[in-house]
């Protein structure tokens, strides 16, 4: 920044810019001055102005009770830009490492669901299958569209069945059950279900569960499955009908 620059306007307003978003996620200063820089952000409006904010919700201040008015208080102001926020929304996705309040602001945020799933879609393409020190954004990433009836999810699902993590399994399987789609989950699902390589019994049960609420059938995979089934479950009916029941308690 030339000496000109710096005492022009738009200098004036990244100084500003800058020292509000150095408060905003500063646990050490007083929560008034904080809440001075949040409205500094506020009234800039800017990518990079809404961009701090956001960062706000990565910070955790010590008194519990203000720091949750704090993020209630960025949240609501957040919601009220509307659409606007989408940008700033899009790249802290990126960037964060919990992402359980930039999801709830996606959900208020943008009108439709086919473009809720556009931006966790484009999240999911940083966070492929495999291993990751941390999953935690691959699990609430699909677990945020797991309520969304969409034939997108569950193609966003299938490759997180071969992941590292027993979570982001859980996710992905718990995401394409909800779906209720059986052309396009009921054979995934059932070839994970007899894998020799899937050892989760929580993860077995779920989708034991899964298939006795949805009356799917076993198809060709019957003698696996009972080799695998949990013991609170059983299969009944023949052939191409076998289904996996839930045993009377």
């Amino acid at each position: 920044m030339g000496v000109l620059d710096f005492f022009s306007k738009d200098g004036r307003d990244e100084r500003a810019r800058q020292k509000n978003a150095a408060r905003a996620i500063n646990k050490y200063a007083q929560s008034p001055d904080r809440m001075k820089a949040f409205q500094g952000l506020r009234d800039d409006g800017s990518d990079e102005a809404l961009y701090a904010l956001m960062k706000r919700f990565g910070m955790r201040y010590d008194k519990t009770i203000e720091d949750e008015q704090e993020k209630e208080w960025v949240f609501e102001v957040l919601v009220e830009k509307g659409a606007t926020v989408l940008p700033a929304l899009k790249r802290y996705l990126e960037s964060a490492d919990s992402i359980s309040w930039p999801l709830r602001l996606l959900d208020k945020v943008v009108a439709t669901k086919d473009e809720q799933i556009d931006v966790v879609a484009a999240a999911l393409e940083r966070h492929e299958p495999g291993y990751e020190r941390d999953p935690t954004k691959k699990v609430q990433l699909l677990s945020h569209i797991s309520g969304f009836k969409n034939a997108r999810v569950a193609t966003l699902a299938v490759p997180y069945l071969a992941d590292m993590d027993e979570g982001v399994r859980y996710a992905a399987v718990d995401a394409m059950l909800r779906q209720a789609d059986e052309a396009t989950c009921r054979a995934p699902l059932i070839d994970h279900f007899v894998s020799p390589t899937e050892e989760s019994l929580r993860l077995r049960i779920r989708l034991a569960d899964g298939f006795a609420e949805l009356g799917w059938p076993v198809g060709d995979k019957r003698a696996e499955v009972e080799k695998r089934l949990p013991d609170a479950f059983q299969i009944e009916g023949r052939a191409a009908d076998a289904r996996i029941t839930r045993k009377n308690s």
